[in-house]
């Protein structure tokens, strides 16, 4: 059941003003009483992956590449926080599985409901682009720099795509990476705006 303070979070048009998140992301957050800070976060993550998305998109029109799964990994991602909700405040990864699970139990296919468990594991070989993107978003949605995570994307971005030169691409991603950083402080604060818990 929907607490009023979920239901407030999942239609704040606050400064950022995030995108609003999938119907059935909604349905689902709904259904398992997710925190409010849960659902602002996923928020948050799911329009800073709408805004890489829309770059690759543009810069590599192209190349094979499932932005809709991406952008429901991110609204996705950290749902096994409604379960581990000691982890909305604290560390542990008891959210990643516990993800996936609650995923899968609601009828989410399980080539979607992945990304509850890749989104900590961007340095694992082989992770597919969607996978790395969602990494991506869930780092820069708070201005943190990850080089050693952009360097992948750029390879696989380079791979993918032949024909562009390393430094072009990185170039291109590093001024897109630094306009979404400079908004941090406005994400953080709007998530900052909605409780952990409700009492």
């Amino acid at each position: 059941m929907a607490s009023e303070a979920l239901r407030r979070v999942l239609s704040d048009t606050g400064d950022p003003d995030p995108r609003p998140l999938p119907d059935r992301v909604v349905e689902l957050l709904c259904k398992v009483g997710a925190p409010p800070r849960l659902a602002a976060h996923l928020r948050l993550v799911h329009d800073v992956a709408w805004r890489i998305v829309r770059w690759v998109e543009r810069e590599f029109p192209d190349l094979e590449f499932d932005a809709e799964s991406v952008l429901f990994g991110a609204a996705v991602h950290d749902i096994g926080k409604a379960v581990h909700r000691e982890e909305l405040s604290g560390p542990g990864h008891a959210h990643e599985l516990g993800g996936y699970e609650l995923l899968c139990d609601h009828g989410v296919e399980a080539e979607l409901a992945r990304f509850a468990c890749t989104h900590g594991t961007w340095s694992e070989p082989g992770l597919p682009l969607e996978d790395l993107v969602v990494c991506l978003a869930d780092k820069i949605w708070k201005g943190t720099r990850i080089p050693l995570l952009e360097d992948l994307v750029v390879d696989r971005l380079v791979l993918s795509a032949g024909g562009r030169e390393r430094w072009a691409v990185f170039a291109a991603l590093d001024d897109l990476l630094d306009d979404i950083a400079a908004d941090a402080d406005l994400r953080l604060a709007f998530q900052a705006r909605h409780p952990v818990t409700v009492r």
